[in-house]
């Protein structure tokens, strides 16, 4: 992990709003539910990086 938390805070913010962009842009196949759960998991990562602090 990241223990700079002046590298850890954008890298979790960068990590939010690409989680966020790709729940929002995934479609209604079934590869658009893999990229909605890849979302998620990025969702996740950004907030354990974000809990670190």
């Amino acid at each position: 992990m990241l223990k700079n938390s002046h590298i850890r805070r954008p890298v979790s913010v960068l990590l939010m709003l690409v989680g966020g962009a790709m729940i929002f842009l995934a479609s209604e196949t079934w590869v658009g539910a893999l990229v909605f759960v890849l979302g998620i998991l990025i969702e996740v990562i950004a907030i354990a990086f974000k809990r670190k602090e």
